[in-house]
């Protein structure tokens, strides 16, 4: 009885952590399979401890080149969509005009709609126009589908924000641009830089749009796709690795500040 009364008051953190070990899983093995070294061309069978893919992550043959190839990518797209996206949060939030309505309903279109039905859609256009398939045509694919994330982010933050603080500025011989600078941004920042980390995500991980509008152009997940049809080679592992790895410090770093601005302002 004592045992069933302690399940039931910490139910909710064991399922919460049997929930997390379930999906940091396939990253504990893809880190665990990039010290191995495989005897044949795949890398699904542990055979013997080395770190010889560690010493040589650029080892593979196209394959530095796809990741910076992808991140290139993933950045220029990151700043297009967040510098369009932020301003039309902005806009639908700040503003009234005709079809508002309809721009909102829009803007939820490319979240909706399955990746393979834009791609193809991506791909006729550029084919109609006459545009040479590359690393534009990507970067012009990845804006189009992660503006819709950025403005949702953006959005969401705009209209929290309390608009007394801007008129309150205002009052205090602040110019238009002044308040923007000093109050308006500094509040939004959050949302903007989410909408930026998800746009980088969904930029630098996406297979199916870019794959429709890359013709000859190899992203880090072409390459990663290619090379599954003929062996896997673990330098593969050791990216995915060192990805997560950037990506928890950088969590890490931010709460830290966070945590420290909190104790300051206290």
């Amino acid at each position: 009885m004592a045992f069933v009364n302690w399940l039931k008051r910490r139910l909710v953190v064991i399922a919460g952590l049997l929930t997390l070990a379930y999906l940091l899983l396939p990253v504990v093995v893809v880190a665990v399979f990039s010290f191995n070294k495989p005897k044949g061309r795949f890398n699904y069978e542990w055979q013997e401890f080395s770190t010889d893919a560690w010493k040589d992550p650029c080892g593979v043959s196209g394959l530095c080149g796809s990741l910076s190839l992808s991140l290139r990518i993933a950045l220029w797209a990151t700043l297009g969509a967040t510098v369009l996206g932020t301003m039309i949060a902005f806009a639908l939030v700040r503003y009234r005009f005709r079809a508002r309505g309809v721009v909102n309903s829009l803007v939820f279109l490319p979240m909706a709609m399955p990746e393979v039905v834009m791609a193809a859609s991506l791909l006729t256009l550029f084919l109609n126009m006459g545009v040479q398939l590359g690393f534009w045509t990507i970067l012009i694919a990845h804006v189009m589908f992660c503006l819709s994330f950025v403005v949702v982010a953006v959005k969401a933050r705009v209209m929290s924000m309390d608009p007394r603080l801007e008129q309150a500025a205002q009052d205090l011989y602040a110019g238009p641009v002044q308040t923007f600078l000093r109050v308006t941004l500094p509040i939004a920042a959050p949302g903007i830089a989410a909408g930026a980390l998800l746009a980088f995500a969904l930029s630098f991980d996406d297979f199916i749009i870019t794959n429709f509008t890359s013709g000859s152009t190899v992203t880090f997940p072409m390459f990663v796709w290619g090379s599954a049809q003929r062996g896997t080679p673990v330098q593969i592992n050791v990216v995915g690795t060192a990805m997560f790895v950037v990506a928890v410090l950088l969590v890490l770093v931010s709460m830290a500040v966070g945590n420290r601005r909190k104790r300051q302002k206290a």
